[in-house]
């Protein structure tokens, strides 16, 4: 049987080996989840809410060592992990007060006899291919409406978050959901592709956008709901009234929170030229004071990187091809010394557009940031992108703010702010950035499937 390391990326140290699925398992898997399925669909919404109650209170209970776990295998700063856990519960909460009215049968028509009445069923068995770098976000995205609804989830944690996947499925059974409904599938690329191929009514996959390609691809001819969270190169402007410091502290924060690891983090800054030199310095001035080190310290604000010697040669080639067009280094720019993979807060200045890094996905501790002769200017460029996740606006002037984000092809629109996603508010994406949505109430119904009723009485 193959087996899959987990491997401390701060460290290098092996934390286990785990035995990963195969084609026979996952038929296994996918025809037991199929069964116990049409009993929790039958289960009322309310029995499906106290068994995720039990689990939201079992995850505060053990809150403490799963902000640990979760540190250890990728990597984030111990007080990040903590974060996103709280952040999770924030998310569940609301998609739990959500679930009744938004599932309820809806009576559209009625006359002497006759009722139209559209009622939510649940997909069936869904493939839900998580991501790494927020576990327990992501995952809540997908798994808690799904179950919710009543569906049947074989979740397919990354192979880099498979320790925290498998937490998850064992606070679910302690919690007393019927066995097979929420079932962990181990492996890498290999192993998500042959749960593709199980019989399953639905698709979820957040990562990047060649994979969501590919899946998409591969269950065309399938005809059932694939949903796809991918990547994006997330511009922010920055107009010429804004307070500098702020601004500059805000947006660092929005770059290098997570260590540049999230899907909407500030991937490229256009700057207007008036206040550019000034932006740099604060800017440079607030990554130089993030502390970098061990992710289980309190203190530290910038842990390892996830992906270890991929990414981080991903970083330098970008670095490399921008210096050689002509940018600046103003800070970082290397791999940390050390055990582990930790890579420098990098901030690049002169920045030009046609550079690889103004263009690719960098994912990591590292941005660009460009001047710009005027708002016409910061449009075009923040528009000339394959990707389409979000983009943010600086300035006091919010009729200003909303022209210009009006004119950008993006799933979400940031007026002095960024890097946050809302579970009150649709998530999702435009062009390569992704197909479909969660959250909100909007992303609760893509668990779901409306059924048209025409009651007619008899005589």
């Amino acid at each position: 049987m193959t087996q899959l390391t987990i491997v401390n990326p701060a460290t290098g140290q092996t934390l286990t080996t785990l035995d990963c699925d195969n084609a026979d398992s996952l038929a296994f898997k996918a025809a037991a989840a199929r069964r116990a399925q049409a009993g929790w669909a039958a289960t009322p919404l309310s029995e499906r809410q106290a068994v995720l109650q039990r689990f939201r209170a079992l995850l505060l209970e053990r809150k403490p060592e799963l902000a640990r776990l979760l540190s250890q295998e990728v990597g984030k700063p111990i007080a990040q992990a903590h974060q996103e856990l709280k952040g999770f519960l924030g998310r569940f909460d609301f998609l739990m007060q959500r679930a009744e009215p938004v599932l309820a049968d809806q009576l559209v028509y009625e006359e002497a006899g006759l009722q139209e009445i559209i009622r939510q069923e649940p997909l069936g068995v869904i493939a839900n291919i998580s991501a790494w770098n927020y576990p327990w976000l992501v995952g809540c995205n997908v798994f808690v409406p799904a179950l919710l609804a009543g569906n049947a989830v074989l979740y397919k944690p990354s192979e880099l978050a498979s320790l925290t996947g498998l937490a998850m499925v064992e606070l679910f059974q302690l919690a007393g959901l019927p066995a097979d409904l929420f079932v962990s599938v181990i492996g890498a690329g290999d192993v998500g592709q042959a749960l593709l191929e199980q019989d399953i009514d639905g698709v979820f996959f957040t990562g990047s956008w060649a994979t969501g390609q590919r899946i998409a691809a591969a269950m065309a001819e399938r005809l059932i709901p694939v949903q796809l969270e991918l990547g994006g190169k997330d511009p922010v402007y920055v107009c010429e009234d804004v307070d500098i410091a702020a601004t500059a502290a805000a947006l660092a924060d929005g770059a290098f929170y997570n260590n540049g690891q999230s899907c909407c983090a500030v991937e490229r800054i256009y700057v207007h030229h008036s206040i550019y030199d000034a932006f740099v310095q604060a800017l440079v001035g607030v990554v130089q004071g993030f502390k970098q080190g061990d992710p289980l310290d309190p203190e530290t604000y910038l842990g390892a990187l996830t992906r270890g010697e991929a990414q981080s040669a991903l970083l330098q080639a970008q670095i490399k091809d921008a210096l050689a067009q002509g940018a600046r280094l103003e800070c970082g720019g290397h791999q940390a010394d050390g055990p582990g993979h930790f890579f420098a807060p990098t901030v690049l200045s002169q920045v030009k557009h046609s550079m690889r890094l103004m263009r690719e996905e960098s994912f990591g501790p590292i941005i660009g940031v460009q001047a710009v002769a005027d708002d016409a200017e910061a449009v075009q460029l923040m528009n000339d992108t394959e990707y389409g996740l979000t983009a943010a606006v600086y300035t006091p002037d919010q009729q200003r703010a909303e022209v210009l984000l009006r004119q950008l092809n993006t799933g979400s629109a940031y007026w002095n702010c960024c890097d946050r996603i809302s579970p009150r508010l649709p998530w999702s994406g435009r062009q390569h950035s992704g197909l479909g949505l969660t959250l909100s109430d909007v992303g609760l119904l893509a668990f779901a499937q409306p059924r048209a009723w025409h009651l007619k009485s008899a005589g």
